[in-house]
């Protein structure tokens, strides 16, 4: 997957995701009616991504507003709006399964918290780690999953996920082109080393339904890993755009 998007600015990500809304629109949803057949292994799997997915984002929408790019926090927004968009579908296709949702996960109580606690780019340096272990996650969901239902909605999602990546990485690399290179470089390190251990975290806790998937523990984990070096040099040696730097609100 390419991370770096060439884009000519945040106006440009509000096209994408506007059109990609139309489309969306356009296509309408999964024939929800059909039912799904789903393993008890990957209906709570499913559960969990569910609660990550349906957060009310209002915190980030906020450091946003605050960073003074008013077309950057309408790109937020979008972006938003297409996670709902996520945990809709996960719902919907939980109860074509017979399942409902979860109320809240641990999992997402403690990264939830974990993002609120600094400005923007530590928040987005978190949800970078939540986008890349989804994209391995929704990819083992629509290559392994046995019904078609889940197979769609899962590669439906992944394709919003590999949008929503290189658009985080270009904000990162405003936020960390200010900073020195040791410390870009380290800022990256920290943030390889948390992604590698909640890969580690979310292979244990959903184990019994990437098995069903046909995916190793061991392989995920070291799949996920391997995606960081890519997203690492994305977020950090990349050059900037010309337009000036957003302030770590």
């Amino acid at each position: 997957m390419n991370v770096i998007k060439d884009d000519g600015g945040y106006e440009a990500w509000v096209r994408d995701f506007e059109a990609e809304r139309e489309r969306r629109a356009a296509v309408g949803d999964p024939d929800w009616d059909r039912g799904a057949a789903l393993d008890p292994a990957l209906v709570r799997s499913l559960q969990r991504f569910q609660v990550g997915e349906d957060g009310d984002g209002l915190t980030l929408m906020g450091k946003a507003d605050r960073a003074g790019d008013p077309v950057y926090a309408q790109a937020i927004r979008l972006f938003e709006a297409e996670e709902h968009h996520h945990a809709r579908m996960l719902a919907l296709l939980l109860a074509a399964g017979g399942a409902g949702t979860l109320d809240g996960h641990w999992s997402d109580a403690v990264f939830v918290r974990l993002r609120r606690l600094r400005g923007l780019r530590v928040e987005l340096l978190l949800l970078m780690v939540a986008e890349a272990v989804a994209l391995r996650y929704y990819r083992a969901v629509r290559d392994g999953a046995p019904d078609p239902l889940a197979a769609e909605v899962a590669g439906r999602i992944l394709a919003d996920e590999e949008r929503h990546v290189p658009f985080h990485c270009r904000r990162l690399r405003e936020a960390l082109a200010p900073l020195p290179a040791p410390a870009r470089r380290g800022a990256t390190l920290v943030w390889q080393a948390l992604l590698a251990g909640t890969a580690v975290v979310v292979a244990a806790d959903h184990g019994p339904a990437l098995r069903h998937l046909g995916v190793r523990r061991r392989r995920f984990t070291a799949d996920v890993i391997r995606s960081s070096g890519p997203l690492a040099r994305a977020m950090s040696t990349a050059p900037a755009p010309a337009a000036s730097s957003p302030a770590d609100v």
